[in-house]
């Protein structure tokens, strides 16, 4: 047992995730449903802003129950009660994300409303000494960006833009603004936790498969489309959690007690943002293609499947840069070999855009991989 189990379980904190809190990733698996469909219902450059503005204001209140279960465990029926209406929430959120511009807005806002008081009380009657401290100066922030997030819901057009995302902003610049080194970060738990919701989000990329594939007839064609589908989510999968998941709780958990909030906004809160984002657009270029790999591709299908994946190892750049892992750089070439694939849906089939896809995106992750056994490092899977 490490010195940070020990000491976490003292202070009464989680160190692996509970089965409640599975059960609360069900409503993450919608979120990711619903933001798809916004892309895949009008896909380009509007919904993909749209997309990215939804899932910003999100993410960042869902990665906060993350670290608010690694303080306050799901131990009583009180606390599962609090955490089942946070879920109420966010569900009300998921509903409200395909109509959110156009007439929902005001359902979103008061569902991301209740998920920011749940979220504050709880921090604040369950948690720690040093978790009360912190979350009494996050707290206003948090309130505020809820207050600009329900605003957005009662106008319309730029307006509401301007409210969500004045309401991102002041989220992404909320740990800079305060300080957030009160809060206790069990590695082990943590990391668990934002692992689940990455597994969770590509599991949206193979349900996209079955949607996509909706009526169609079976054919060998449509099979060998399939198996690329699923080879290109078993790459993510793999590019993840191969090895940087679990070298990456071991570089947090290295962290000193005071920086580790730091470091853990960085790279789980921040950077998996783009990560995410590039699995739902990723979903929604193959729910658009996969039954059509005969057909040319439009602009926005092959920008999406191949941007997507690029959007992904952008942000495992991200990701290892904030946690010091080697080779960050090398996501970078990664994500510049995986979009030069684009052209190839748009100028032959898609089908044959998803086999370089697939093809190039699995070759620059086993060169990783080889460089990483050459230098004496593994991990459970490698």
């Amino acid at each position: 047992m490490t010195s940070e189990t020990t000491d976490t379980n003292v202070e009464g904190g989680q160190v692996r995730a509970s089965t409640l809190e599975l059960f609360f990733d069900l409503v993450f698996v919608f979120t990711i449903t619903q933001l798809t469909h916004v892309y895949t219902h009008h896909p380009g450059w509007q919904a993909l802003a749209q997309v990215a503005l939804l899932f910003g204001v999100i993410w960042w209140m869902y990665s906060g129950y993350v670290w608010l279960t690694n303080e306050v465990a799901p131990s009583s029926s009180s606390r599962r009660t609090w955490l089942l209406l946070g879920m109420f929430g966010f569900f009300v959120l998921a509903l409200a994300i395909p109509d959110a511009f156009h007439g929902t807005g005001i359902a979103f806002g008061l569902g991301y409303v209740l998920v920011n008081t749940v979220h504050t009380a709880m921090f604040y009657s369950s948690g720690g000494a040093s978790a009360t401290i912190a979350i009494k100066r996050i707290a206003p922030l948090n309130a505020l960006a809820a207050g600009l997030v329900l605003a957005g819901g009662f106008v319309h057009d730029w307006a509401q833009y301007l409210c969500w995302g004045l309401a991102f902003a002041v989220q992404i610049l909320s740990p800079y603004l305060v300080d957030t080194g009160n809060f206790v970060v069990r590695a082990s738990h943590f990391c668990e936790r934002h692992g689940l919701v990455v597994i969770v989000a590509i599991g949206e990329s193979v349900v996209a498969i079955g949607a996509g594939l909706a009526g169609e007839k079976l054919t060998v064609a449509l099979v060998a489309n399939v198996a690329l589908g699923l080879a290109l989510a078993y790459v993510l999968w793999w590019a993840y959690f191969g090895i940087d998941d679990e070298r990456g709780e071991h570089a947090l958990g290295e962290v000193s007690d005071r920086q580790r909030s730091t470091v853990a906004v960085l790279a789980y809160g921040y950077a998996l943002y783009p990560l995410l984002i590039g699995i739902i657009v990723t979903a929604a270029g193959i729910k658009m293609s996969i039954a059509h790999g005969n057909e040319v591709a439009s602009v926005a299908t092959a920008a999406a499947l191949s941007g997507g994946v690029a959007l992904y190892f952008l942000g495992q750049f991200f990701f290892r840069r904030a946690l010091r892992l080697p080779r960050s750089w090398y996501r970078l070439v990664a994500a510049a070999a995986v979009a030069a694939t684009i052209p190839i849906g748009v100028a032959w089939v898609a089908w044959a855009q998803l086999a370089a896809l697939v093809g190039v995106a699995y070759i620059a992750v086993i060169a990783d991989d080889l460089i990483t056994l050459r230098t004496g490092q593994h991990s459970a899977y490698l």
